[in-house]
Formats: structure tokens, sequence, C-alpha cells
């Protein structure tokens, strides 16, 4: 019998689900504004909501798996939503009210590890053993996938690299550390920087854009975003030295990264020679609604 799959993306701003076949491929997609200013109530609803129409849509009431990938994780211990951005998520029984809710289990993954995941299946990591996946957008997370696995770690910790602190005198991060590498690279932190510098906010697009126009306020803040790029990156690589690194989010789409930023990495890594590819996503923000529902039960 052809089992179908189910993958729920839920995500800062929006939330999507998909429905694929057997063979991977697309039968329905659907894309809601996540409802955050309703808090946990109001996201627990809609996704059982988005769960129960794309349940619906399976052919003839056919056998599928439902995975969700969420912007923080599943406490081994305590199955509480812990280090999450989305913070109205945090100590909550997510994955178990959802169950509750429908009746039957469902794989919770990271975001990033279903972003990584679906990478290195279907995109630009496919062919490497070990491959370390970065979303960079609002906040900064990653994810490791081995041999097509993902490495979840004795904590469900791994790969969250976003809240490694680079900087001991940088500034509060709501993760409760300081100088994370969230708070350097992210949209949000780039912007955050530009207004304890100038005292006024610009999107990160408008900072790259005043960047490429050689705008006196924007370039220092974009180099410097840059610099912090090569060093956070140049760090990851000594320690795992993985066989690719893979960039996902909307800051991904900044060319300057492959070039700029790789110099930099290349600068801050132990080894002067190195080869590791960084490489931008191929399946876009589809990446992560895939990976879900490839990690389904």
């Amino acid at each position: 019998m052809q089992k179908y799959r189910i993958g729920i993306d839920l995500g800062g701003t929006k939330t999507e689900t998909v429905l694929l076949d057997s063979e991977g491929k697309q039968i329905h997609r659907k894309r809601i504004t996540t409802p955050r200013e309703k808090g946990y109530e109001g996201i627990l609803e809609s996704t059982h909501e988005l769960i129960i129409d794309t349940g619906g849509r399976v052919p003839d009431k056919g056998e599928y798996t439902i995975g969700i990938g969420i912007p923080g994780s599943i406490n081994i211990e305590t199955q509480l939503v812990q280090n999450a951005n989305t913070t109205s998520l945090i100590g909550r029984p997510f994955q178990s009210d959802i169950e509750r809710l429908i009746g039957r289990p469902v794989g919770m993954e990271n975001d990033a590890n279903c972003f990584t995941l679906a990478e290195s299946l279907a995109g630009a990591g496919k062919g490497y053993n070990l491959v370390f996946g970065i979303i960079m957008g609002t906040g900064c997370g990653g994810g490791i996938c081995i041999d097509g696995h993902v490495r979840r770690g004795s904590h469900a910790i791994a790969g969250e690299w976003g809240h490694f602190s680079v900087d001991p005198k940088g500034v509060d991060c709501y993760c409760g550390n300081r100088g994370c590498v969230e708070t350097k690279i992210s949209g949000s932190g780039v912007e955050s920087a530009f207004f304890r510098k100038y005292g006024k906010r610009l999107k990160m697009i408008e900072i790259v854009e005043g960047h490429r126009k050689s705008d006196p306020q924007c370039t220092p803040v974009f180099n410097q975003f840059i610099d912090d790029f090569g060093r956070c990156l140049g760090g990851l690589i000594s320690i795992l030295d993985p066989d690719a690194i893979i960039l996902g989010g909307g800051l991904s789409n900044i060319e300057e990264l492959y070039s700029l930023g790789v110099e930099r990495v290349r600068e801050y890594t132990f080894h002067r020679h190195i080869k590791t590819p960084i490489l931008k996503n191929i399946l876009g923000d589809s990446a992560g609604v895939f990976g879900a529902a490839w990690i389904g039960i």
C-alpha cells in the first residue's frame, strides 16, 4: 500500500504544510501566517487544523506519516520544548499536545535539522557524508547530517551552533548567554547592531543594499557582519571539519557570503588551505517542510 507523508514546518512568521506521495512528489502545499500573537494555544490550534486539513487530502484515505519541524527541540527527559525562538513554545508539551489532539504519534524535530536532512538527501549536500546545515534568517540555527541521518545528540542540541558564545563582551541573547553567534550573524542581530551604532532602524536587506551603494553607515556594519561570519564558520570548521556546509534562510541569498565571506572563513580556520565547500541551498524554503515530511512517523 502506498504510504503518504505530511510535513509541517512551523516557523516564526509562517507555517507551511506539504503532502507527498510515496515517491516524494508533492500533492498539496499550503502556507499560513504563524499566529504568534495568539501565543501557545493559537499555534497549537493552527498546527492541528493544518494537519487535519492536509490529512483530509490524502487520496483514497491512504496511510500517511506526520512530521513537524519546530524552531527549537524536544527535551529528551521532560518531553518539553526547549531553546525555541518562538518563546511561547518553551516549556510546553507541544509534541504530546499535538498527539493528543489528533490521536496518533508524530515525528518532531528541530527545523534546522529538517533543513539539513532535506538538503543532504535531495539538495546541495547530496553526495557528501558529513553535512552541516546553517539557517541564517531572523535567528541562526544549525544541524548535522551524517550519512543521510540527522545527529541529534544526547541532549537533542547537536548542531545548535547559533547559541555558541563567541563574544563575552557582546550583547545579551534571549537564551541567557552573551555574544552568541545568533546575535552576530542573524538578520535580527545585524539590524540590532545597526540600531545600537546609529540610533535608527534598517532592515537587513536595506543594510546590504546600502553597502552595495557605498553608504557610509551601512558599509561598516556589513563588513563587521562578514568578519563575524568568517570567525564563526572558521571555528565551526576547525571543530567539526564537515565535508560540506549548506547555507539556508533569507541571509543565504547574500552573494557576498560566497566570496568575501569564504575569504574570511579561510582566515579564521585552523587549516590555512581549507577546501570545505560552502554552498547555497538548492531547495530554498521548501527544504524545511520536505525534511519534516521525511522525519514523520
